[in-house]
C-alpha cells in the first residue's frame, strides 16, 4: 500500500537531504512572500506552514506530557473506580501499571470497559463482579526522549496506537506522548469541551485567572504581556506560569501565596498540590493594567 500523499509531503519537507532543505527554503519564501506582499495564505495556513517547517527538528522530549501529570491505573483496580477515574481524568486512553508506574504493562481505552456493562431486565446496566481491567489492555508503545516527533508519529500511524510511554535511558518512566500532541504542533491547539476552562484565559479585575500549565507565548499572545525570564540558561527550561512561579521561588509554593516577578506582575496561587502549581490569578503591573 503507498503512502498517504501528505505522509510524504512531511517526509519530503522533515528531512535530512538536499531536496529537503530545498523544499524548506522554498517554503520559507512563500510564506514571507504571502506575509509581505499578498492575502495567497491566511494566518491559520502560514502559521500551520511555519509549524510544519520545524516539525521534523522537534524530538519526543519536546511534545512530552511530563510524568507528574500522567494520569494512570493500576492494574488491580476495581471497575468501579476505573470508571470513576475515566470520568474524573476525562481521557478515552490510560496506561495500566503492575506496582509503580516505572513498570507499565499496557494502556486501557475506555470503549472496552464500556463495552463490559450488561443490562439488567429493567434497564439499568451493571458491572459484571468477576470482571477484571487486565483482559482489556492493550499494548502501549515506548519511545526515547530523544526520538524525533515525526518518527513516532509514522509509528503511531502504523500500529494503530494514539499512546507512548516516553522511557529514560534507566528505565524509568519520564513522559506520556499523544497523537493528538504531536498533531498540535503541526495544527495548533486542539481544543474539546474538555479543554475549556484550562485553554481560556479569564479576566479578572486588573489581572487574569489561568491554568498554571498555561505557555508563557501564549500568556504574551493573549495579553500582550512579555514574562521575561533574565537568565537565559533558565529560560530554556521554563515553559509555564507555574514553572515560572517554582523558579521565582525556588520550591513549589503553597496555596494562597503571593509570587512577584521582577517586572512588577504578582502571582497568587489559587490552587497547588506538594508537586505543583495548578491555578493563578496573574496581576499585572499597575501601570500595565491602566493602559
Amino acid at each position: 500500500m503507498s503512502d498517504h500523499p501528505l505522509k510524504r509531503l512531511i517526509r519530503k519537507i522533515t528531512g535530512q537531504d538536499a531536496e529537503a532543505a530545498a523544499m524548506r527554503v522554498s517554503l520559507e519564501e512563500v510564506i514571507e512572500e504571502s506575509d509581505r506582499e499578498s492575502p495567497a495564505l491566511s494566518a491559520q495556513e502560514r502559521v500551520m506552514l511555519g509549524n510544519l517547517l520545524s516539525f521534523g527538528e522537534l524530538k519526543v522530549r519536546d511534545v512530552m506530557v511530563p510524568r507528574a501529570e500522567i494520569v494512570a491505573v493500576d492494574e488491580t483496580i476495581g471497575l468501579a473506580e476505573l470508571l470513576r477515574l475515566f470520568r474524573e481524568a476525562q481521557h478515552s486512553r490510560l496506561p495500566v501499571y503492575a506496582e509503580t508506574l516505572d513498570d507499565p504493562t499496557g494502556l486501557i481505552h475506555v470503549k472496552d470497559v464500556l463495552g463490559l456493562l450488561e443490562s439488567e431486565a429493567d434497564g439499568p446496566y451493571c458491572l459484571p463482579p468477576k470482571a477484571k481491567i487486565t483482559s482489556l489492555k492493550r499494548p502501549i508503545l515506548f519511545a526515547p526522549p530523544s526520538m524525533r516527533a515525526l518518527d513516532l508519529l509514522l509509528k503511531m500511524q502504523a500500529t494503530h496506537t494514539h499512546l507512548a510511554l516516553v522511557i529514560d535511558e534507566y528505565g524509568g518512566t519520564d513522559g506520556l506522548v499523544s497523537i493528538e500532541d504531536i498533531i498540535e504542533e503541526i495544527v495548533g491547539d486542539i481544543a474539546d469541551e474538555h479543554d475549556e476552562d484550562a485553554a481560556v484565559i479569564k479576566p479578572d479585575g486588573d489581572g487574569f485567572i489561568a491554568d498554571a500549565r498555561m505557555d508563557l507565548d501564549d500568556f504574551k499572545a493573549q495579553t500582550g504581556h512579555d514574562l521575561m525570564v533574565e537568565d537565559a540558561e533558565e529560560a530554556r527550561d521554563i515553559d509555564s506560569l507555574g514553572g515560572l512561579v517554582m523558579s521565582l521561588l525556588g520550591r513549589v509554593p503553597l496555596r494562597g501565596e503571593i509570587v512577584a516577578h521582577p517586572d512588577g506582575t504578582e502571582f497568587q496561587v489559587l490552587e497547588a498540590d506538594p508537586r505543583r502549581v495548578r491555578r493563578l490569578r496573574v496581576t499585572l503591573p499597575r501601570t500595565l493594567a491602566t493602559e
